[in-house]
């Protein structure tokens, strides 16, 4: 961890110039100036006294959230194959953030696994050829380049009506799959 460039970086979040941070820290504008450039190191107790007047603790300042993923490639995905269909997890390990996408490739003529009534909500793209959402007893279809939005609260699944594979981009929160 850069200390100086973290300390710079909080003390630029609080609109405060090298001279202003010296007054309300009692230390000299040089010291400081070295501190983030990386010249000198502070001792505990005068990084504390930074700190202190930049909102912080030693505690907030050394703590380091890891680097979240972002983007994912394919060589990410997750696949597994069944007799109907295929899914494939988007996001590696999406049942721990608050939605998880899926792509489902439903083989012709065959339906998803059936999802249970839950509390939760499902956007759906329908990337190729023609599915049909079916929940209790109505039926919606739905074409490549058109989408669903529906609740959890009752039973559903997808099923494919076609002469060729459909794939669908799904995505559920909280995580189903």
């Amino acid at each position: 961890m850069d200390i100086g460039k973290k300390l710079k970086e909080l003390r630029l979040q609080n609109d405060l110039t090298l001279g202003d941070l010296a007054s309300r820290s009692e230390l000299t504008k040089g010291f400081l100036s070295q501190v983030e450039r990386g010249l000198t190191t502070p001792s505990i107790a005068t990084l504390e006294d930074i700190l202190e007047v930049l909102g912080s603790n030693l505690s907030e300042f050394f703590h380091e959230e890891p680097e979240r993923k972002i983007v994912f490639s394919t060589q990410d995905f997750f696949e597994d194959i069944q007799e109907n269909y295929t899914i494939e997890w988007v996001i590696p390990n999406a049942q721990k953030n608050e939605m998880e996408p899926i792509l489902l490739t439903l083989r012709p003529h065959k339906k998803s696994s059936t999802i249970t009534a839950y509390h939760g909500e499902e956007f759906g793209y329908v990337l190729k050829g023609t599915i049909t959402i079916v929940q209790g007893k109505n039926k919606y279809k739905a074409k490549a380049k058109e989408t669903f939005y529906l609740d959890g609260s009752k039973s559903h699944y997808l099923y494919n009506h076609g002469n060729t594979e459909a794939k669908v981009l799904w995505i559920t929160t909280p995580p189903m799959f």
